[in-house]
């Protein structure tokens, strides 16, 4: 009777894990983009909206792209970013194309951008290089460790797209080559743990994926340990600030291993960068990452370089 409770409540738990796959989490944060000495206490520009995707895992997945394109249609949305981890079988490319081309439907307004992610790497090259000709071809700029500069509202936009971290495939002095000091600069990275080495390397943000919330956070996303350094600081999704500068970590909207997911959710988010000062940058609500820090009456974390690592919700703001 005992073994047959057990069992019985596995089985409960493991579909409520299931469902959870389902429930798309839509996050909405404002970025507040402090001056620059190029661009001074006046460079001001209108929000840039970036929707953000990221761990799309082909093998593992409960979110059609066309309920991405009916929850955003009508929304204007300059820019797409994919943030790797498309898929990890080759026999999934043709699958991964579609995906991206159907949510590409929303017409951003500066284009697709793509970076890989580590399961990414598990093709091998000639098939990765399929993967990115396919990208290309329906119209993505595939970014590996390069830069491309566009004009937003007068003002130069320059995307870095910084390969993937924990398999080495990153170059930080090749993506961050030739950019001009001038605009602003946003980076697409799939591991977040690249801004412990970015000290050297102006950004005023970055947007990147990879931990998928910890996927399995119950109790706690223990499995973390050995992805790196920012989940001993307590940084495995959401809004954070390093070096006094904004990351986003995406839960992403995949799974790996088992389609499962506990205490996490499938997300995409809808960042909008505005000036510092302007309206929109205003106070309007904590984000997640930073109420979960605050009900935790969470203490700083022993770094590197103590005082440096913070998650911030002052500054920059999330909308739930």
């Amino acid at each position: 009777m005992f073994w047959l409770l057990i069992v019985s409540l596995f089985a409960v738990l493991l579909a409520r894990a299931y469902r959870n796959t389902f429930d798309l989490n839509i996050r909405r944060v404002n970025v507040a983009v402090q001056p620059s000495e190029c661009r001074g206490e006046s460079g001001s520009f209108k929000p840039l909206t970036v929707l953000h995707l990221s761990d799309l895992h082909m093998e593992n997945f409960s979110i059609p792209a066309e309920r991405i394109v009916r929850d955003f249609s009508g929304q204007h949305i300059d820019l797409i970013a994919i943030t790797g981890d498309l898929l990890d079988r080759h026999k999934n490319i043709p699958k991964a194309v579609a995906y991206v081309e159907t949510v590409m439907k929303l017409n951003p307004r500066l284009g697709t951008f793509v970076v890989f992610g580590n399961h990414d790497y598990v093709l091998a090259p000639p098939k990765l290089g399929q993967l990115k000709a396919e990208l290309e071809r329906i119209g993505c700029r595939v970014l590996v460790n390069q830069h491309v500069t566009l004009i937003h509202d007068g003002m130069p936009l320059h995307v870095i797209g910084v390969d993937n971290y924990s398999t080495g495939h990153s170059d930080l002095a090749a993506s961050f080559r030739h950019v001009p000091t001038d605009g602003v600069r946003l980076v697409l990275t799939h591991d977040p743990n690249l801004v412990l080495e970015m000290r050297d390397y102006s950004y005023d943000y970055l947007l990147s994926g990879h931990f998928h919330g910890g996927q399995i956070h119950w109790p706690k996303p223990f499995h973390l340990v050995t992805m790196g350094q920012l989940p001993k600081l307590n940084m495995v999704k959401g809004l954070h600030h390093y070096d006094g500068r904004p990351f986003y970590i995406s839960e992403g909207l995949g799974q790996t291993g088992l389609n499962i997911r506990l205490r996490s959710r499938p997300e995409i988010t809808l960042h909008t960068l505005v000036p510092a000062g302007a309206p929109s940058a205003l106070p309007t609500a904590e984000t997640a990452a930073a109420a979960q820090m605050k009900g935790s009456a969470a203490k700083p974390h022993a770094a590197t370089n103590p005082g440096k690592v913070a998650t911030e919700a002052g500054r920059t703001l999330a909308l739930e």
